[in-house]
C-alpha cells in the first residue's frame, strides 16, 4: 500500500496566470479565488491571473496569491480524489496552506495571515539591507563555520536546507557577499546572490516575527486532520495549540526541508504529491531521495492524473 505527503510551495513558484485555468475549469477553484478576494478586500484574483508580474513578486502579494492558487488546487483534487494524505508539509509560506488543508486553518485566517506576514517580512529590512544566497555543494557544517568567519558583526545564517548540497544563507548584504568570497576561495564557484526582496529566515525578521503572534493572536486553530511536519523542526505536530509558536519561529529559524523529507520518507511516505503553482518541491524531493516519487498538481492535466491513479 502507498503512503502520501502532500506537500505546498512557498515563494519563488509565482507567475502570473497560475490558478486561472483550474477556476475555469472547476467551480470549487474559482469560488476558491473569490473567497480570497472576499478575505482581503481587494481583486487577489485578478493578480494571479493577470499580474503585471512586477506586482506579483512583491512578497505581501506574492505570500496570500500562492496561498490561494494553492488552496484552490488542494480542494480541486480532493473533490476529484480519494487520496488521503499521511503527512502534510509546506516550504516556508507552503507550512500555511498545509494548515489549511489539514484543517488546523481557515482559508480566509490564513490568507489575511500571510498578507499580514508578507508585509511585515519586507518592512523589517529596508531594501539593499540584506539578502539571500544559494550556496551549491557545500557541507552544513563547513557552511555555517563560512558564515561565522563572514559574519563580521552582522548577521548571516543558513536559510534553507532545501537538500544535499543545496543551502540558502540569508543577512545582511555586505556579510552574504563574504560568505560566497570564502566559499568561492574554497573552490566552491557556485554560490550566487538570489533576486530577493528581502533576507527571509534570520535574526534580521525578529521584528516581523514579533509583529506576526501579535496577529496570530486572534487566529483559531481548529485540530488537525493530518499531522503537519514544521519547517522549525522537520518532525510532524498534531497539537493546535502548538501551531501558533511554530509559524512565529519559523519566520526567523531555517527551513529544514532536506530533514523534513527525509523524515517522512522515513516514516513510511513514498509519494509526494505538490499542490500549487511550480514544480521545485517536487524537484527537491527527488534530490533528496531518489527512490521516492514526485508529482505535481497545478493544473486540470495534473489533477485528473493524479485522480486516474498515475502515481
Amino acid at each position: 500500500m502507498q503512503s502520501y505527503a502532500f506537500i505546498f510551495p512557498g515563494q519563488g513558484s509565482q507567475h502570473p496566470g497560475m490558478g486561472r485555468e483550474l477556476a475555469e475549469n472547476f467551480k470549487i477553484a474559482a469560488q476558491s479565488f473569490e473567497e480570497a478576494d472576499d478575505a482581503l478586500g481587494y481583486a487577489l484574483s485578478r493578480l494571479c491571473f493577470e499580474g503585471p508580474e512586477e506586482d506579483l513578486k512583491l512578497t505581501a502579494n506574492t505570500q496570500p496569491a500562492i496561498l490561494a492558487a494553492s488552496v484552490a488546487a488542494w480542494r480541486v483534487l480532493k473533490s476529484e480524489s480519494p487520496l488521503t494524505p499521511r503527512f502534510l508539509a509546506g516550504h516556508s509560506l507552503g507550512e500555511y496552506s498545509a494548515l489549511v488543508a489539514s484543517g488546523a486553518l481557515s482559508f480566509a485566517d490564513a490568507i489575511k495571515t500571510v498578507r499580514a506576514r508578507g508585509s511585515y517580512m519586507q518592512e523589517a529590512v529596508p531594501v539593499g539591507v540584506g539578502t539571500m544566497a544559494a550556496i551549491l555543494g557545500v557541507e552544513p557544517d563547513l557552511l555555517r563555520e563560512f558564515c561565522e568567519e563572514a559574519a563580521q558583526g552582522e548577521v548571516v545564517s543558513p536559510a534553507n536546507y532545501n537538500s544535499p548540497g543545496q543551502i540558502v544563507i540569508a543577512g545582511h548584504t555586505g556579510a552574504v557577499g563574504r560568505v560566497i568570497e570564502i566559499a568561492k576561495a574554497r573552490g566552491f564557484r557556485k554560490a550566487m546572490l538570489l533576486p530577493v526582496s528581502a533576507p527571509f529566515h534570520c535574526a534580521l525578521m525578529k521584528p516581523a516575527a514579533e509583529r506576526l503572534a501579535g496577529v496570530l493572536q486572534g487566529v483559531q486553530v481548529g485540530p488537525l486532520a493530518a499531522p503537519v511536519v514544521s519547517n522549525v523542526e522537520a518532525a510532524p505536530n498534531a497539537d493546535p495549540a502548538r501551531v501558533k509558536g511554530l509559524l512565529v519561529e519559523q519566520v526567523c529559524s531555517p527551513v529544514l526541508w532536506d530533514a523534513s523529507v527525509q523524515h517522512m520518507v522515513a516514516a513510511g511516505v513514498t509519494r509526494f504529491v505538490e499542490i500549487g503553482p511550480g514544480k521545485v518541491l517536487a524537484g527537491l524531493v527527488k534530490r533528496i531521495d531518489k527512490e521516492a516519487l514526485s508529482f505535481n498538481v497545478q493544473d486540470s492535466a495534473g489533477v485528473k492524473a493524479l485522480a486516474g491513479g498515475e502515481l
